[in-house]
Formats: structure tokens, C-alpha cells, sequence
């Protein structure tokens, strides 16, 4: 029997289960965050900068095609996100995590809150085309991985670079993440395996990448995946 919230994922899972880890008010909610539409069934930061964007820009629907291309929106989308943080007072210092640092990732650069017990990412969106497509990246990991819900902090500034700071919740190893039960969980939810680490979701149009033994954390016989990096990709 398999004991699943969002991403709780327990190893007694059978491969003939047919667990959904989408219900259908998560399917419609998914549906909300990939067409653009104003997003009104939740209430926090990501959201609104998300909405805010929205109201200039459409969501890229096929971002693995044209990503280059897309570089000038994201510069302008960039200077739209500038106006809608200084108007909510979401500016930021990184100085008090300076301390604190744990190490670089490819589009992060993580710290550790101590009076929080979560780790602080503060991340460029390199991996995203748009800023918009970063926002929507962000949304549908927390609709799916409830447990490893990113709150956006607020936003920081240096040498012209624009980070955003993420909150997640500390999550310990203490045993090794087996990716033969992770595909397999995956591909029970639609996702399809394409090569190495990466997976697709024909349904959904959902490009879901990186998911390898450092990006899904194994502890006491359950699965949490803390980075993930989806795409739109309507082929």
C-alpha cells in the first residue's frame, strides 16, 4: 500500500498501483498555471508575480525550441518583475546568509537558515527562458511536491543581477535514493522516461529534467524531490 502526500512516496508502492498523484482539482489548477489564466485559488508572492506577468506576457508553450530566441523577453520581462518588487517592497538583503553558505548550483547559490531549519536559494532563472517561465516552473512543483513548497522571500539585486530568494524546508538523506522506483512512480503519473534524468508528460505537455540522486532526497523509506525544473511544452 502506498501513503502519499503530493510527494510523499513510500517503497511499498506495487508498480501495478494506480495511484494518480494529480486529483482532478490538481489537474484544473495545472491546467490554470500553463494556459496563463489569473490565478485566483491561492494567495502568496510567487503567485502574484506570476499573475503580474501575466497580464503583459503569455507563457511559452514551447520553450525547448526557442529558448534563445526568448532572451529579449526575458529582458523585458526582467524590468516589468523590477517595477512590480519595488512597488511590494520585496528588495532584499543576502548579506545576513553570507555566512551561511552551503554551496553553488547550477542556477543557485544556497544558504542554510538556521532559525528556520530550510535552506535560502537565491536563483538567477538561468535555466528559464522567461521570467515567467521560471514563476510557472515554480508553481506546479508546489502543487505537485507539497512537502518541498518553495516560498519566494522576496527578491535580490547585485552588479545588475536579479536573483530571486527561495525558502524550502531542510531535507536530510540517510539512505540512497533508488531512481528504478523514482522512474517508476514518475511514469505511473504520466511521465514519460525520454533519456537519462529527464521525463515528459504527453497529457500535460509537461518537460520535467534533472531528476537525479541529488535532486530527490531518500529518508526513512521516503522520497522528496527538492529541485525540479519544468518546462512547457505543447508539441
Amino acid at each position: 500500500m502506498a501513503i502519499l502526500h503530493f510527494i510523499v512516496f513510500y517503497l511499498t508502492l506495487s508498480p501495478k498501483s494506480t495511484y494518480k498523484m494529480y486529483s482532478d482539482d490538481t489537474r484544473k489548477k495545472l491546467q490554470d498555471i500553463i494556459s496563463g489564466t489569473n490565478i485566483t485559488w491561492q494567495a502568496d508572492t510567487c503567485t502574484a508575480a506570476r499573475n503580474y506577468l501575466c497580464t503583459s506576457f503569455s507563457p511559452s508553450t514551447t520553450v525547448k525550441r526557442d529558448f534563445d530566441r526568448r532572451s529579449a523577453i526575458k529582458k523585458e520581462q526582467a524590468q516589468s518583475l523590477i517595477e512590480f518588487i519595488t512597488l511590494n517592497h520585496l528588495w532584499r538583503d543576502a548579506a545576513p546568509y553570507e555566512n551561511r553558505y552551503l554551496t553553488q548550483g547550477g542556477e543557485a547559490e544556497i544558504y542554510f537558515d538556521t532559525e528556520t531549519n530550510s535552506v535560502i536559494k537565491l536563483n538567477d532563472a538561468v535555466y528559464y527562458s522567461t521570467w515567467l517561465d521560471f514563476f510557472t516552473s515554480i508553481l506546479i512543483h508546489n502543487l505537485l511536491f507539497g512537502d518541498t513548497y518553495y516560498q519566494l522571500e522576496g527578491f535580490v539585486r547585485t552588479e545588475n543581477r536579479l536573483q530571486a530568494m527561495l525558502k524550502q524546508k531542510f531535507a536530510v538523506s540517510n539512505e540512497v535514493v533508488d531512481l528504478t522506483e523514482v522512474k517508476i512512480f514518475l511514469e505511473l503519473n504520466g511521465f514519460i522516461n525520454t533519456k537519462r534524468d529527464d521525463y515528459y508528460n504527453p497529457e500535460l505537455g509537461l518537460i520535467l529534467e534533472d531528476i537525479h540522486d541529488q535532486n530527490v532526497i531518500m529518508n526513512s523509506g521516503v522520497m522528496f524531490f527538492i529541485d525540479t525544473v519544468f518546462y512547457i511544452d505543447l508539441k
